[in-house]
């Protein structure tokens, strides 16, 4: 699978934290507060935090949802919490491949589901996502201090 990092010019010290975690709802609100601390340790705002929260919460419900199609299966979700930045990693290990387009929604025909990315893409400052049929899908999303 290629490289979806999101690439910088300096050598940055980065604090690595990785989890995986059982195809459960009930723990995506565990992964939402892992998200909230670190962004907080980081220094993002309250607003920028809530936004890391909600995009978290889409993509580890997408990889729930699409990804993992057994009540056995887990999912990984990798933090790279930076000086001013942090990047998030979900991957799911889904068989089939993702419907990755993400265009604006039709606010005259709007039903439940479908807008996770749409919300994912508009929270975040940087979206990556590869999918891959047979392996699953990484979503790989990044947010900076102070850029709207």
């Amino acid at each position: 699978m290629e490289d979806l990092r999101f690439h910088t010019k300096d050598k940055e010290n980065v604090d690595h934290i990785k989890l995986s975690m059982p195809n459960k709802a009930e723990y995506v609100s565990l992964i939402r507060l892992t998200a909230s601390a670190i962004a907080n340790r980081i220094g993002f705002n309250i607003d920028e935090i809530e936004d890391i929260k909600v995009a978290i919460g889409e993509a580890c419900t997408n990889a729930i949802r699409h990804g993992c199609k057994n009540i056995n299966d887990t999912y990984d979700i990798e933090f790279f919490a930076y000086d001013h930045k942090m990047e998030i990693e979900i991957k799911d290990t889904g068989k089939e491949k993702a419907n990755i387009c993400i265009k604006e929604p039709n606010t005259e025909d709007l039903r439940e589901g479908g807008l996770g990315l749409f919300i994912i893409k508009t929270l975040m400052d940087d979206v990556k996502i590869k999918t891959t049929e047979g392996k699953g899908t990484v979503i790989r999303m990044m947010k900076t201090i102070g850029v709207d």
